[in-house]
């Protein structure tokens, strides 16, 4: 019933949620008082801990006095999570960032845009410089494919002639090239067709494993990895082969496959939730804003034992395994990391592995295990704050009542009567 209460709170009440761009200003410092600080290395509760947030990085964490000159928050004995990472999303606007933002999510790895502008380096720009509360942004472009978006040649002209397609090793190296002018951190390979679209068989391989090791050993040149696309065992195994540092979706691998992949090091983002979703009835039609397909609806009723089964055998092998949700936080869009972490725990991981998953194994995939995915001195300040324990209720997740990113409130709901932010919307 509390649940209940709480839920009806946000959805009719006034709830702080500072969404809207603000003017770069100096961080205001913070401390977060009777917090239980979860320790999502081991699992361990640090309880009634008082952490103090200082220029975006988490300056103490303990059990003494609140210094002087700070913003007090009374968590009044909630339990305090690193942010949540999304490894895989094609967020593009103002609008999604912030749900992602909303869900707990402090951290999001885009996977390939279906827009001109490059909007994922924009936005990661503007969080970087102050000017919005987001969530950070690990950039990829647009995704290196047989034949490019036309939109991508908008904002590269000069690469007009790979508008016929990428049907040459220099071809290939060229588009990397590309996307590397722009700053992206990551390369997104579509290794086979997206599976969303009935027209094509997602198990058909778009790139030869010569093709793929020629786009990481691009990427390579100037320290960027590699994020491979895959629907079928073979594009997985070229993939993997190529040096790929992450495997998207894999939902049918084979025991080969993984053991490759762990003995590599190669991550598997399986977004499993988008599938779940796409089996249900409406699918994610409405998230994409289509009329349902029944087509794709039974084709994701096929795929998601699948998936759980290649979960299943990943997660008793030992990968290393994170999540992602594979939708643009559209207004109607389902899939959220809560959702997935939720799910993993039904496949058999223990509440920590689950939100390991989420924080600490995801910022090893995305090379920032040093300044996110722990709540620890010096860490940047991404955290949320959730009503039960976690380790205990894994659910819980899916309700943030405090969302922090860079120092910043963005979500506040530990009092609906009060605005920590003056002039804040309600």
């Amino acid at each position: 019933m509390r649940r209940l209460a709480v839920l009806a709170a946000v959805l009719c009440g006034p709830v702080t949620i500072v969404a809207q761009p603000s003017t770069a200003q100096p961080d205001q410092p913070t401390a977060l008082v009777h917090a239980h600080v979860v320790d999502v290395r081991d699992g361990r509760v640090t309880p009634n801990a008082t952490i103090v947030l200082r220029e975006g990085r988490i300056a103490s964490i303990g059990i003494g006095p609140v210094p002087a000159g700070v913003r007090v928050l009374d968590l009044k004995g909630m339990y305090v999570l690193p942010g949540l990472i999304d490894a895989h999303t094609h967020a593009d606007n103002f609008a999604a960032f912030r749900r992602a933002l909303e869900s707990g999510v402090t951290t999001v790895r885009t996977a390939g845009l279906f827009v001109p502008g490059y909007a994922d380096v924009g936005f990661q720009q503007l969080v970087k410089s102050g000017a919005v509360i987001g969530p950070d942004v690990v950039t990829a472009g647009y995704q290196i494919r047989p034949r490019l978006q036309e939109e991508a040649f908008l904002a590269n002209p000069q690469y007009a002639d790979l508008m016929s397609g990428l049907n040459t090793i220099e071809k290939v190296r060229r588009a990397v090239q590309m996307n590397l002018a722009h700053g992206v951190d990551w390369i997104k390979i579509l290794a086979t067709p997206a599976g969303a679209s009935i027209a094509q068989d997602p198990r058909v391989q778009n790139f030869t494993e010569e093709e793929m090791r020629a786009i990481v050993d691009e990427a390579a040149a100037k320290g960027v990895p590699v994020q491979a696309h895959v629907h079928s065992d073979a594009a997985a195994m070229a993939a993997v082969k190529a040096g790929v540092r992450s495997i998207e979706h894999g939902d049918d691998l084979s025991d080969a496959t993984l053991s490759l992949m762990k003995e590599k090091g190669t991550y598997l983002d399986p977004t499993y939730t988008v599938v779940w979703s796409a089996a249900q009835p409406g699918g994610n039609a409405a998230a994409r804003g289509s009329a349902p397909d029944p087509a794709v609806r039974l084709r994701a009723m096929h795929i998601v034992p699948q998936a759980r089964e290649t979960i299943r055998r990943a997660h008793k092998m030992g990968l290393k395994i994170v999540t992602g949700t594979d939708l643009n936080y559209g207004p109607n869009a389902l899939p959220r990391v809560s959702l997935e972490m939720a799910h993993f725990v039904d496949m058999g991981f223990t509440p920590l592995e689950a939100i390991q998953a989420a924080t600490i194994v995801g910022a090893e995939l995305l090379r920032l295990e040093k300044s996110i995915g722990l709540l620890e001195v010096g860490y940047k300040a991404h955290l949320l704050a959730v009503e039960k324990n976690p380790l205990e209720d894994i659910i819980t997740v899916q309700d943030p009542l405090l969302v922090i990113s860079n120092g910043k409130v963005a979500v506040d709901r530990l009092n609906f009567a009060r605005s920590t932010t003056p002039g804040a919307k309600h």
